[in-house]
């Protein structure tokens, strides 16, 4: 069993910025690219960023693009997404997931295995 957990979360002013991690237990993360959505109060969730197995390949969703980083430390079984020049629209609940697809996918339905998430509150 999998189990991901995300931490990082809180408020932060417009144009700051905050680290969110991934920490992985019972598998390996090293076989698995890594995945981050987020979820806002009603909207679907949506795709903000990837990154596969070794970290060589990255993927970003347009609305974070150049503002937002994905990275991992496989040593450490852990995922990190940099958030910076946070928006109020980029508030939302933030998940990472695991997919054992060799790429980056966007879709939800490509994961296997999702965190709790942690809340990510940007105030303008």
């Amino acid at each position: 069993q999998v189990q991901l957990v995300e931490s990082g979360g809180g408020l932060v002013q417009a144009g700051g910025s905050l680290k969110l991690s991934c920490a992985a237990s019972g598998r390996a993360l090293s076989s698995y690219a890594m995945g981050w959505f987020r979820q806002a109060p009603g909207k679907e969730r949506e795709f903000v960023a990837a990154i596969t197995r070794g970290g060589g390949n990255t993927d970003y969703g347009d609305s974070v693009k150049g503002r937002f980083t994905v990275s991992r430390d496989n040593a450490k079984n852990t995922v990190f997404l940099l958030l910076n020049v946070l928006k109020p629209e980029d508030t939302a609940v933030y998940y990472c997931a695991l997919t054992s697809s060799d790429y980056t996918p966007r879709g939800v339905g490509s994961y296997d295995y999702w965190g709790q998430g942690t809340q990510v509150t940007v105030s303008s």
